[in-house]
């Protein structure tokens, strides 16, 4: 309704005729004209309005008024610019209902340009403004304006003692194509290392388990001796032999199982692309599609439908496989990845989206450590097949293994479900409900395992066995030690994964309580970077996530640490959210990328009141010493603080 009524005051201006109420000008800061080339050259864009009209500040809220932008046209004598704004007034627009910021007479900005090194001739500097102006009962249509001012260089020329007054903040949004440099700086920052949060073996060996647990599902583990026998047939070997020579067969039936789950990692890693951590792992339509996969998987395992592939494509795919020889072995080796994957998806889904938290080809690599690891008891067992009869029967056992695969699917489903809500911010999967369901979910397989939730797999007269009754118990133990959290309790490591409790700003209660009043932001560095020049303090600025983990859990568990909050009641901590689908996290993440050249999360910078960096920390760390190091950083360590980063 505001931006109709806005719409109207601008064409009744129109109509009322021609009005410019704003004369703009650029000239040099201090009347300097001569710079030497690769410093800086200051300049001034001065807008004169005319009384009982105002123009909206470049950084007021989104959501508001057509806020002022400007930018300098392209010229091969600057490498990058900064702008800055002066203070502006702040007030409530009752048609936005935002407060909005606005400047009345005069209004004076900033700009800070670093000149090429290579410069020479003399250049004329065109800023270009666009805005609109307004009086408390019309608005006229946005306009675009130029101003220009002329520069010269001379080779030594002396550099000038200037600095940008304490009261202007630097414009977020950078209106440069090339990044907008750290205020200070003489040259864009170097791209900031990005680093795992996790080595990459541990990382492969998980991958290599997951390929092993995935042999004792339903759709595989019968497959073992008959795929085996297969082999041994084609050699001519047997079953009771040391040595078989049916390896050459099983080798090609395993490249077929590693082709399909490797490609599987190509497309992941094409997909995410350079930066697809964030723009996978938060997107609240990623985040909800892979909550509907998991929720058809857990009932599908639970018995309540079959998920199986379209039978005209099994059974072209089984004639080509039976044509023999070596391809038609390949291809045999894709139709069973095929056809288990309703029992593998569970377990293939979770450690794909492990991988994408992490850039270049670990999906990859990913897939191709649990495509060995489901593949090498197939090739060990045709190299040795008296090993065969050895292995257990098939039989209810895994009709069990099904039943709990499902429950932790179901419970696994949840933290997606979770991330949709948070990134939404819709909040109605509180922590409560959250773990409450999955108090219920993790009970729910001990119970059955027990034999005390009637369904397929266990009869009422089956003996309960002491491995059944140890398992049972791990669940019943798991799910009574989530109880706690109902009630406001820590849950250590699993606080990353579950929402924060209702009245904290996810997991920041820690942060709020070590913090004094006034000293905490939410997606405000504007007022952040103000308190610390009132309070004279440094700003913790922490990029972070609605749907990260390692977000949450130096949330929960680093900052509620007694020296972590005793070193931030000494600073302005402000987080930046850059996963969210707000006009907020759009404007962080850009800001991010364009200060750090990373958008990964969670990532800390230590400015002043002036955005000077003086520290950065780019991921998670368990290591409290390593991560109070860092908060205790003080101007003037820039460079020893950055190198633990190389």
């Amino acid at each position: 309704m505001a931006r109709v009524l806005l719409l109207a005051l601008s064409i009744a201006a129109l109509v009322s005729g021609k009005e410019d109420p704003v004369q703009w000008t650029l000239s040099p800061v201090n009347n300097i004209t001569q710079i030497a080339p690769g410093n800086k050259a200051y300049f001034q864009l001065k807008a004169t309005i005319q009384p009982g009209w105002h123009l909206y500040s470049p950084t007021t809220p989104p959501g508001g008024p057509i806020i002022t932008k400007i930018r300098l046209s392209d010229n091969p004598v600057l490498a990058s610019y900064n702008v800055y704004r002066p203070q502006p007034v702040r007030k409530l627009d009752p048609n936005f209902q935002i407060d909005t910021e606005t400047y009345t007479a005069q209004a004076v900005f900033l700009i800070e340009a670093t000149t090429s090194k290579s410069a020479s001739a003399a250049s004329t500097i065109e800023a270009s403004v666009r805005y609109q102006a307004c009086t408390d009962v019309k608005c006229l249509p946005p306009v675009k304006k130029t101003a220009s001012s002329e520069i010269s260089f001379l080779a030594g020329a002396p550099a000038g003692s200037f600095s940008i007054p304490r009261d202007y903040a630097l414009v977020p949004a950078a209106p440069s194509a090339n990044p907008t440099p750290i205020s200070g700086s003489a040259a864009p920052p170097a791209r900031v290392p990005e680093r795992n949060n996790e080595p990459l073996l541990p990382f492969l060996l998980t991958a290599f388990g997951f390929g092993l647990a995935a042999l004792f599902t339903p759709c595989v583990f019968p497959m073992i001796p008959i795929t085996v026998s297969f082999f041994l047939n084609q050699s001519g070997s047997s079953t009771s032999g040391e040595k078989s020579g049916g390896w050459k067969q099983a080798l090609v039936f395993c490249l077929g199982i590693i082709v399909l789950f490797t490609g599987l990692g190509f497309l992941v890693t094409a997909i995410a692309g350079p930066f697809g951590v964030v723009q996978l792992g938060s997107s609240p339509w990623v985040n909800g599609f892979i909550a509907i996969v998991f929720f058809v998987f857990g009932l599908s395992l639970l018995g309540a439908f079959e998920l199986r592939l379209p039978s005209g494509l099994l059974t072209k795919l089984n004639s080509a496989s039976q044509t023999g020889g070596y391809a038609g072995t390949l291809l045999m080796g894709l139709t069973f990845s095929l056809t288990s994957f309703a029992c593998i998806g569970p377990i293939v889904g979770p450690l794909l989206i492990a991988s994408v938290q992490s850039k270049g080809a670990q999906p990859v690599a990913g897939m191709l450590a649990f495509a060995a690891g489901l593949a090498a008891p197939f090739f060990l067992l045709a190299l040795f097949p008296s090993y065969l009869q050895k292995l257990p029967r098939s039989g209810g056992w895994m009709v069990r293994v099904k039943i709990v695969l499902g429950f932790i699917v179901l419970a696994v489903m949840l933290k997606y479900l979770s991330n949709v809500d948070q990134v939404l911010q819709t909040y109605w999967l509180t922590r409560e409900r959250f773990l409450a369901a999955w108090i219920v979910l993790f009970a729910l397989p001990g119970l059955y395992l027990l034999g005390l939730l009637p369904m397929e797999g266990i009869k009422k007269d089956d003996r309960l066995g002491v491995s059944r009754a140890l398992i049972a118990s791990l669940f019943m133990i798991f799910s009574i030690s989530l109880m706690p959290g109902l009630f406001g309790g820590r849950l250590g490591d699993l606080d990353a994964f579950v929402p924060e409790a209702s009245g904290t700003v996810f997991g920041n209660s820690a942060v709020q309580a070590a913090s004094a009043p006034g000293s905490y932001f939410k997606n405000q560095l504007d007022s952040a970077l103000a308190a610390a020049r009132q309070q004279n303090k440094l700003v913790l600025v922490n990029f972070t996530g609605y749907a990260c983990t390692n977000c949450h859990w130096m949330k929960a568990n680093m900052f509620p640490r007694p020296e972590i909050q005793t070193a931030l009641k000494d600073m302005i901590v402000v987080d930046l959210y850059t996963d969210g689908t707000d006009a907020d996290s759009e404007r962080n993440q850009k800001l991010e990328d364009q200060k750090f050249s990373t958008v990964s999360i969670p990532f800390y910078a230590i400015l002043d009141a002036d955005q000077n960096v003086i520290a950065t920390f780019p991921q998670l760390t368990r290591n409290p010493q390593e991560f109070l190091s860092f908060l205790q950083s003080k101007p003037g360590a820039r460079q020893q603080s950055t190198a633990m980063l190389r």
